[in-house]
């Protein structure tokens, strides 16, 4: 049995269902994220898990033991908001102590475990501080304590980078995951955003309007979409049904089918491809540059079709917007929509 269970879960709001049967299984130790967009049941569902929301059917294992019905104080949980819920008239080490003390936890133990999760914060030369002193990494840092001096059997994150700003949230991020390894944990994060569930989990749990659409690693859903919606959720790529890909390739696409395509799978260069060259070879257009840190997305137009193409930031400075450029994309990068639901890769090779 796995550390936390959740096996057929139902829950609605004023008949709106929100977790359609909801089952998954996470490891111990393992890093978790459940992922989606606003309103798919994400929150609901890590509510559910705390305690915090109630259940109208399906049941919540955690360590081998029934909790669905346990108190949220009873469960061994700890849970971090977004909102940091310090308490603004205490200190930093007072906020870490508080669930200590209603423990009635001896005050020189109590002192030794604040002091030393402190530490491992880098928090402890902030300890006589008041939360309005303090920044928004800070007082992220001092809510992930303030979790982890009661030693959870599993830590839920409920979007906890959002108020921060870019290069704090990465920082955080990879604190955050930093702590989880080295404390051992068992962690679910909450969180709408690709790149922060790519960057952190060990699984990613894809959630669509109350249901699981993909479970798997990171590089699982990325590399292997199993439907439209993963395939435009995870890695912005392209969707080109049959008939506008068959023109863009000259009819040498017969396949029927939509196709799916990484901005990162598309090759430009301002030279033609060698003849004879492997894979599809086409003409297009620079409409657009978008510069996105270490890459350029180009627009490009080609037979009336704009692809998406990612180019390193040192190569992407040879390109200029209106310029005829040179696409090659090789067919085992193409994922074609089968069955109106689901995606394959193709497995042979599209004769030029």
């Amino acid at each position: 049995m796995s550390f936390l269970e959740v096996l057929n879960v139902c829950k609605s709001f004023d008949d709106q269902a929100v977790l359609k049967n909801i089952s998954l299984s996470i490891e111990k130790n393992e890093f978790t994220t459940l992922l989606g967009p606003s309103g798919c049941g994400k929150t609901t569902l890590l509510r559910s898990i705390a305690g915090l929301s109630s259940l109208d059917s399906g049941r919540v294992l955690l360590d081998g033991e029934d909790i669905t019905y346990k108190n949220p104080r009873d469960r061994n949980i700890g849970m971090i908001f977004q909102s940091y819920c310090l308490f603004p008239t205490m200190t930093v080490f007072d906020n870490v102590a508080y669930g200590l003390r209603l423990q009635k936890i001896p005050p020189e133990q109590t002192r030794e475990e604040v002091q030393g999760v402190l530490e491992s914060m880098n928090l402890l030369d902030k300890a006589k501080s008041f939360p309005a002193h303090l920044s928004g990494g800070e007082r992220q840092r001092v809510a992930l304590a303030r979790s982890l001096v009661m030693k959870p059997k599993i830590l839920l994150l409920d979007e906890p980078f959002n108020a921060i700003d870019a290069k704090m949230r990465k920082s955080l991020q990879l604190t955050v995951k930093d702590i989880h390894k080295e404390y051992g944990m068992t962690s679910i994060l909450v969180t709408h955003d690709q790149e922060e569930a790519m960057r952190m989990s060990d699984t990613i749990h894809l959630f669509n309007d109350g249901v699981i659409e993909q479970s798997g690693t990171p590089t699982d859903l990325y590399l292997d979409p199993k439907s439209k919606y993963v395939a435009s959720f995870m890695g912005n790529y392209n969707v080109i049904d049959a008939n506008s890909f068959s023109r863009v390739t000259h009819g040498r696409y017969q396949e029927g089918k939509t196709v799916v395509l990484r901005p990162e799978a598309i090759e430009l260069e301002k030279l033609p491809f060698e003849e004879g060259s492997p894979g599809h070879t086409f003409v297009g257009a620079i409409t657009s540059a978008v510069p996105q840190g270490s890459i350029v997305r180009f627009g490009v137009d080609t037979e009336g079709v704009v692809l998406n193409v990612d180019v390193l930031v040192d190569k992407a400075t040879a390109f200029r917007v209106g310029e005829q450029v040179h696409l090659r994309i090789l067919t085992d990068k193409i994922l074609s929509f089968c069955f109106g639901t689901r995606f394959s890769i193709l497995k042979r090779r599209v004769h030029d």
